[in-house]
């Protein structure tokens, strides 16, 4: 994904991060100095969907202004690459995984 939020911001005036920390603290979302310089300068390595909204309500502005997706930079295996139980040194079908109860601990829903 690319990161846009610089230029978001700059389609609607605004061209530093202090003003749009104030933006976002008007909308409810405080954003500390040094996250919000993060945001603004580079592409995050994670961020809250919660935080996502309130940007674009912010900015008023869709999602796909602050990110664009690259397709072209997915790796993608083919089925060649995918390792397969015979190419592991086993035969056969892979046994079936089955939970077992660790520690007291419930078992999941079936």
């Amino acid at each position: 994904m690319k990161w846009n939020l610089r230029l978001a911001a700059a389609h609607r005036g605004i061209w530093k991060a202090s003003e749009l920390q104030r933006l976002l603290a008007e909308h409810g979302l405080v954003i500390s100095a040094g996250k919000m310089s993060g945001l603004w300068s580079s592409t995050p390595a994670s961020i809250k969907l919660a935080d996502l909204e309130v940007i674009c309500v912010a900015l008023d502005c869709e999602i796909t202004e602050i990110m664009t997706p690259e397709p072209e930079n997915v790796t993608r295996t083919t089925p060649t690459e995918t390792p397969t139980v015979e190419a592991a040194g086993q035969t056969g079908t892979a046994p079936a995984v089955v939970p077992r109860s660790r520690g007291g601990r419930s078992l999941p829903p079936r």
